[in-house]
């Protein structure tokens, strides 16, 4: 079997693994009268509200997504323009050509990537929770598959989707114009295009998907909750509709452009590197696509280690549903591992010279480059069960957070944020031995195999990261319907499992941020031919180096002013409706709010704020290389990266403790009284309005600011490398102001 036709397959397989799992979704029906959802038709609220519900959120989601895509569509084309001009004066206008066309088709892949997930999200939350129903009280077996298979679909799909889409750009490319291997360097550099519209895209997914998931949510819990008192997704709320929506809109739609631009980049980036060496070239096509076999391996096997969870080993009870999503996570990357020996031992000469930017060459082994690949990999696991000690409620950081509340909200943020600094540290450790050792055994291109090592299970860790998602919008709807109170017990135990593994997820996607926007680095400074490394402490670099520091605290400001602007709106507009309509907050009226008005204020505040914090992050490389040269350019990328990745896992971490510690409370977990949701008068205890607080404080930091900094980090390395030869074409370097 040829590469190609191994990679193809991979691929093909995968999407008919989504497609297959989809069916399988299908058949827990919403319309009654056979099947598991028979057994709703006598609960109170019943499928009629179910599927209102149902309904009211997925035109919801589709709404403001034809609104972000037809934004994002608008962009490509006019950035694409742009990218033309850049290019074609750094280079020819012919790779200036071949590189927009890849932009653009890496910027639709990523939008259908979004709109892929999002959809089968929407799909599978009522279906959840229609699974949830059916079931005795102690049974998830139903409910768990459903939610489970909705996150294998959107994980097989888009790395199916993202490795056809790129194979079939490398065939046209090779077959129309590179055909000779002494130019398949010059291809990979117009391919990086694919990878930089990935990105883009997942920029405005990320900030704009988590202004409105957060406006929501912080609207619903400030004036709903803490206010007046309302349960969690209570239909009485306003903003609850919007709530879930924004679950949607930007923990799928968002996190699937965000991870289909991490696999682009590193692998562009593992392909731009691996074609300097000439003797990749000689060893054939074969040796050249061995970043891009990675993934497809990975695909495989995370496909054949998805039965775990719904076959070999079915959720039984609540006790179940954490271990099982971890075992997954354990179990394929240790089948992956394997994998790339295997295909480095097949594809890889024996020994290969590859460029270094410290000595002229360094000679690399078949085994030290599977090294930096299964080096990813295991690091890729340990920082996700790092941040699941640091964010399950199973374990003492988020328990001591709940202790603090207690002493009132104050002390719970506190804790919390001294909880998120300190989870930074494993991770910072790891990411380094990582990068040290992949650097020591093959240079550059060590560091981009390590990113692609790590992202070798995608498929899983998006499987996992859209379970909790679709758990949460069953919860709501459970809730929103009026289900039994057992059926809302179900979705939460689901929901809580969901929470620690969404924020192992984030670990996992801040993690692989790190090394696919360091392994860009290092494409960007192969790119321009640099021998003798970076010196950071030359005055123009050390500068620039400040200044790119200081761009993931300027970009947190900008998108948590985001999130409190749009929240206020909210806030005035809940309040608004309680004003006018006091029979919503009677618990024996029938009347519902204006969901759609809230859904609007969302869709609108985060359209319009999204825009000044991308803009940020994809001016700060153009302006920096076009004004002040190369030397700019590698401070900026250095200062973003070493305090963008400390930031984005500090902040995921604490906005994720502060959660569990909110749901360990209302779940009256611990055997302390005073930990408790309500008191004998059915009052809400200082205690959980402490928790909610300290939630509402951290919905922002694990679901704006803390992913979107990936984005940052990436977005400006990939800019970089596409646009490497335009700054090298100003002044040889140095830029308009021709700086020393």
């Amino acid at each position: 079997m040829g590469v190609n036709t191994f990679i193809c397959v991979s691929a093909l397989i995968g999407l008919a693994w989504a497609l297959l799992n989809f069916a399988i979704i299908q058949k827990t029906t919403l319309k009654g009268g056979g099947g598991p959802s028979s057994a709703l038709q006598g609960l109170v609220g019943g499928l009629g509200k179910v599927e209102g519900i149902h309904a009211t959120i997925e035109l919801g989601a589709k709404s403001f997504l034809k609104a972000e895509y037809s934004i994002c569509v608008a962009f490509l084309l006019c950035f694409a323009v742009l990218l033309l001009v850049l290019t074609s004066l750094g280079s020819t206008l012919e790779d200036g050509f071949y590189t927009t066309i890849a932009f653009l088709v890496g910027g639709f892949t990523s939008i259908l990537s979004g709109l892929v997930g999002m959809m089968v999200a929407v799909n599978a939350n009522a279906r959840t929770t229609v699974a949830a129903a059916s079931e005795p009280p102690s049974k998830l077996t139903a409910a768990f598959a459903v939610a489970f298979r909705a996150g294998a679909v959107m994980g097989h799909a888009l790395c199916g989707m993202g490795i056809l889409t790129l194979l079939v750009l490398l065939l046209a490319y090779k077959s129309v114009r590179f055909s000779d291997p002494g130019s398949w360097n010059l291809m990979m550099d117009c391919v990086a295009g694919f990878g930089l519209g990935g990105s883009s895209v997942a920029m405005f997914g990320r900030v704009g998907g988590g202004i409105y998931t957060k406006a929501a949510d912080v609207g619903a819990d400030l004036v709903g909750k803490v206010v007046h008192g309302l349960e969690e997704d209570d239909p009485k709320n306003p903003a609850t509709i919007a709530d879930n929506v924004g679950d949607n809109v930007g923990d799928v739609a968002g996190m699937g452009s965000d991870l289909f631009g991490s696999f682009a980049e590193s692998t562009c980036a593992a392909l731009v590197i691996g074609t300097t060496s000439k003797d990749l070239l000689d060893a054939g096509w074969a040796a050249v696509l061995f970043p891009v076999t990675i993934s497809a391996a990975g695909v495989l096997v995370c496909l054949a280690c998805s039965f775990i969870a719904t076959d070999l080993k079915p959720v039984g009870g609540s006790s179940d549903v954490e271990p099982a999503l971890k075992v997954q996570l354990i179990s394929t990357t240790a089948l992956v591992i394997p994998a790339i020996l295997a295909l480095a031992f097949i594809l890889l000469p024996a020994s290969f010279e590859m460029h270094s930017v410290v000595t002229d060459t360094i000679t690399v082994s078949w085994y030290g480059a599977a090294t930096c690949a299964v080096g990813g990999a295991i690091g890729g696991l340990l920082i996700g069960l790092v941040t699941e000690y640091y964010t399950s409620h199973s374990y003492t950081p988020v328990r001591e957070c709940a202790y603090a509340c207690k002493q009132g909200a104050a002390v719970n943020l506190i804790y919390g944020l001294a909880l998120g600094y300190k989870s930074a540290i494993i991770p910072v450790f790891a990411l380094a031995l990582i990068v040290y050792v992949a650097f020591a055994l093959a240079d550059l291109y060590g560091v981009a195999l390590a990113a692609l090592g790590m992202l070798s299970t995608l498929a899983t860790g998006l499987t996992i990261d859209g379970y909790g998602p679709v758990t949460d919008n069953a919860g709501g709807i459970a809730e929103m319907a009026q289900l039994p109170e057992t059926v809302r017990e179900k979705t939460d135990c689901l929901d809580a499992a969901g929470n620690t593994t969404a924020a192992i997820g984030k670990g996992f996607a801040i993690g692989s941020a790190a090394l696919v926007s360091l392994a860009l680095y290092g494409a960007f400074v192969v790119r321009l031919g640099i021998t003798e490394g970076v010196n950071v402490l030359t005055p123009l670099t050390f500068a620039a180096l400040m200044v790119g520091a200081n761009l993931p605290f300027w970009f947190s400001a900008m998108t948590m002013k985001s999130v409190g602007l749009a929240a206020a709106e909210m806030v005035k507009e809940v309040e608004r409706q309680f004003k006018e309509n006091p029979s919503l907050l009677d618990p024996t009226s029938d009347a519902l709010p204006d969901y759609d008005k809230c859904i609007q204020i969302s869709t609108t505040a985060s359209l319009r704020e999204m825009i000044a914090p991308a803009a940020l992050v994809m001016l700060s490389p153009l302006v920096a290389g076009t004004l002040f040269g190369v030397k700019a350019v590698f401070g900026i990328l250095t200062g973003g990266l070493v305090s963008g990745v400390q930031m984005a896992i500090s902040m995921s971490n604490s906005g994720g403790a502060w959660d569990n510690c909110k749901k360990y409370i209302a779940g009256a977990f611990d055997a302390d009284p005073e930990l408790r949701k309500k008191d004998e008068h059915g009052r809400s205890t200082p205690v959980h309005q402490a928790a909610v607080t300290g939630d509402t404080v951290g919905d922002p930091f694990k679901d704006t600011s803390g992913p979107a900094l990936n984005i940052l980090m990436k977005l400006m390395a990939i800019l970089s490398l596409v646009f490497a030869q335009y700054f090298q074409s100003i002044n040889n370097g140095k830029g308009l102001f021709n700086v020393h």
